[in-house]
């Protein structure tokens, strides 16, 4: 099993390699009983390399912007702020996107 992983990690699919080991172990449960052992095996390790590499993009565009520190809304205080909780929180869901509608923020520099 070691070398598996050992050659998941030389090919750099670093997502693969990491849950291999869990994943062989589950095996196939009953809800996938239909499915091949082998290929129920290969669609949780293609999925789980798809969400690392999606995490890595991620973390590596904050490094490259090189934002002094990270923040997100779950750490927000609107307490502090004169904004609209209810409203930012509705613009996160990107649900005005589907409608293909714009969006301008205005407001003085660092706001």
């Amino acid at each position: 099993m070691s070398d598996i992983i050992t050659q998941l990690k030389v090919l750099k699919l670093h997502g693969m390699a990491d849950c291999y080991a869990e994943l062989k172990s589950q095996g196939a449960s009953g809800a996938t009983a239909s499915l091949d052992s082998s290929e129920w095996l290969l669609r949780q390790l293609l999925e789980a390399e798809s969400n690392d590499r999606g995490i890595r993009s991620i973390r590596y565009q904050i490094n490259a912007a090189k934002f002094p520190i990270h923040r997100d809304l779950l750490g927000f205080d609107f307490t502090q702020s004169k904004v609209d909780e209810q409203l930012i929180r509705r613009l996160a869901t990107m649900e005005f996107t589907d409608g293909a509608q714009n969006l301008v923020l205005v407001g003085g520099t660092g706001t």
